[in-house]
């Protein structure tokens, strides 16, 4: 009878565990997830190749050129025909509801030739994404590029 009491406790104690660290598990996976599509999205479009990450239901856009609020439709930007040689760095993600939403925060810094805009040599931005999940995917909803001291944001101001 001991025997069993202690086996039940120890099966019912490794049950546990896992329903107690789901969320940290879960906001650890977003962490993971996010990072790898910021710098896989880079890499990406450094090399020409632009995918759209943008949510089913657009995104709205604080540009660094300081221009107004752009609103992004589902299909995304058109970057074809622009220039880009970034490095995103300092990335920290933090997950608003595991496994649903999530923020980013990072630096953008190299230069970038938008298509029908002046290049910028010395590109600086503080940026600050919302993904949220949409599937098995996560899709940006929100984007703030800023510049920073020592150097520019992108000269574009709209959309085209």
């Amino acid at each position: 009878m001991k025997f069993l009491r202690i086996t039940t406790l120890i099966c019912l104690a490794f049950l546990m565990v896992p329903m107690a660290s789901f969320g940290q598990t879960q906001a650890q996976n977003d962490v993971s997830e996010i990072k790898a599509l910021i710098l896989d999205e880079q890499a990406k479009a450094n090399a020409g190749n632009y995918e759209n990450n943008y949510s089913a239901e657009g995104a709205i856009e604080f540009w660094s050129s300081g221009g107004l609020m752009i609103e992004i439709q589902p299909d995304g930007r058109d970057f074809n025909g622009g220039e880009q040689n970034l490095t995103r760095k300092h990335i920290e993600v933090i997950s608003l509801v595991p496994g649903k939403a999530a923020v980013a925060f990072y630096y953008s810094e190299g230069s970038i030739k938008p298509k029908n805009s002046d290049a910028v040599k010395v590109y600086r931005t503080r940026v600050s994404q919302t993904f949220v999940k949409e599937g098995d995917d996560w899709k940006i909803r929100s984007t703030h590029w800023s510049p920073m001291s020592g150097g520019s944001g992108t000269t574009q101001v709209a959309n085209d």
